[in-house]
């Protein structure tokens, strides 16, 4: 499976006040995900594709408050928690589009963002997805296992760091194993050297367990 990651430029920052307690609240609204339509990726979601898991999306994460986004541009598709700016409260069908609502949490990360809002900062979003993808008609379709990791980061420019995204965080590719995401050239490592191993010595947990710790490391 590929990481697919979109652009949006099209959000609002909004700053509410909540007159109970004079407190400010941040937020960013606006187009999360588009469908039915070729991107400037050259990508096409069918709704079919994005409705469903919108929907589940939307029942496992957004309604259970774990519906997190980042700042920056992260280089895998699971979301690090550390560096969480954002929770995502709304995500609703509008045509084609699906547009989200996100509230600016008093995270680290959370506090930059909010700074940059009252710097009057322009800001993106950007989605990002696992699944596969098969061309048609001039344009790659999103297939079935289309599976959405967040629905939107926060990213300084959207439309400059397309090199990135693609050479970077989309070159890779991902499998799934035991529920997690691992990147799948470093599990074929790991799994060539347990076969080494094993041909040494019948337990090999030792050397699969000083792999992982060197791997955390990177």
């Amino acid at each position: 499976m590929k990481l697919i990651c979109e652009l949006m430029e099209d959000v609002e920052m909004l700053v509410e006040k909540d007159s109970s307690t004079d407190q400010k609240n941040y937020f960013i609204k606006g187009v999360f995900l588009q469908a039915e339509q070729k991107n400037r990726n050259g990508r096409i979601y069918p709704m079919e594709t994005m409705a469903k898991e919108v929907d589940r999306y939307s029942n496992q994460y957004i309604k259970t408050n774990r519906a997190f986004g980042e700042l920056g541009h992260p280089d895998g598709p699971t979301i690090n928690l550390e560096r969480v700016s954002h929770m995502i409260k709304e995500l609703k069908q509008d045509g084609p589009n699906f547009t989200g609502k996100a509230k600016i949490m008093e995270t680290p990360y959370g506090k930059i963002v909010k700074n940059l809002i009252d710097e009057g900062a322009k800001l993106g979003v950007s989605s990002r997805g696992m699944g596969s993808l098969k061309t048609a008609g001039g344009a790659q379709v999103v297939q079935n296992d289309f599976h959405l990791a967040t629905a939107g980061d926060i990213v300084a420019d959207p439309s400059a760091p397309m090199a990135f995204v693609e050479g970077i965080m989309e070159g890779k590719e991902w499998i799934w194993e035991n529920g997690l995401l691992k990147e799948a050239e470093v599990q074929e490592i790991k799994n060539d050297i347990v076969k080494e191993f094993a041909k040494i010595t019948r337990d090999d947990s030792i050397y699969v367990d000083s792999f992982e710790k060197f791997l955390s490391k990177l």
